[in-house]
């Protein structure tokens, strides 16, 4: 008697799978145009994506790139303005950002950047850096600091005191004490001489091995014996 029970349920689940796959069926022959177009269609997307990355965007990113080391290599001598503006004959971070953008690498907003800021050009400085939104953690943190200055050089003491101490953070290693000095030094600036002195000493008790945590102590002795 169990086993027949058995039997019988076996074989309603046996009609109930007939049933689906019948309705599956039946589903796909009503909709088989609508089916095959729509995988048609991916299929064509998919193709005309790898298509564009063969064919355009990864030979521009080539392109980009195999531009951009002329550039570098003057600003790594110190040729600001030659590696912004380029020389007729290799591109300058200016014209890279304006025909490549990011396709050149995030690293050309903080060159041109940099460029715009040793040559005293503050605000043309900011939209640069601005623009840069790369995951470097040590880049980054020089980015904020570059602007930092561009807010100096623009007597936005407040502002450049922020980015200064946001650099700071963003850096969390030995350069951290570099731009905690130069927030120390914009604090006294403001009249701020509690808030530079916590900044010192946080050199001295978080980097005290870095080139500013040698030195720091005369500036933290500078401030207390003002008092």
């Amino acid at each position: 008697m169990a086993n027949k029970e058995i039997k019988i349920q076996e074989k309603l689940q046996q009609e109930k799978k007939e049933e689906a796959l019948s309705k599956v069926e039946q589903f796909f022959n009503d909709n088989k145009k609508f089916i095959w177009g729509g995988l048609c269609a991916i299929l064509v997307v998919g193709i005309g994506i790898l298509a564009y990355n063969h064919l355009v965007r990864q030979p521009k990113i080539n392109e980009a790139m195999s531009q951009t080391y002329q550039a570098e290599e003057q600003f790594r001598a110190g040729e600001y303005e030659l590696a912004l503006k380029g020389d007729g004959n290799f591109l300058g971070f200016e014209q890279i950002v304006a025909e490549y953008g990011s396709a050149a690498g995030e690293a050309v907003y903080f060159y041109a950047g940099v460029c715009e800021l040793q040559l005293n050009n503050w605000n043309e400085a900011l939209e640069y850096l601005n623009q840069y939104n790369g995951s470097d953690t040590i880049l980054s943190a020089r980015a904020t600091a570059a602007k930092a200055t561009a807010y100096e050089g623009l007597e936005d003491y407040a502002k450049a005191l922020e980015f200064y101490e946001k650099a700071a953070r963003q850096a969390d290693n030995v350069f951290a004490a570099e731009y905690l000095q130069k927030a120390g030094a914009v604090a006294e600036q403001l009249g701020q001489t509690e808030k530079a002195l916590a900044l010192y000493k946080e050199i001295k008790d978080q980097y005290p091995n870095s080139v500013q945590g040698v030195s720091i102590d005369k500036y933290i002795t500078r401030i207390e014996s003002s008092k």
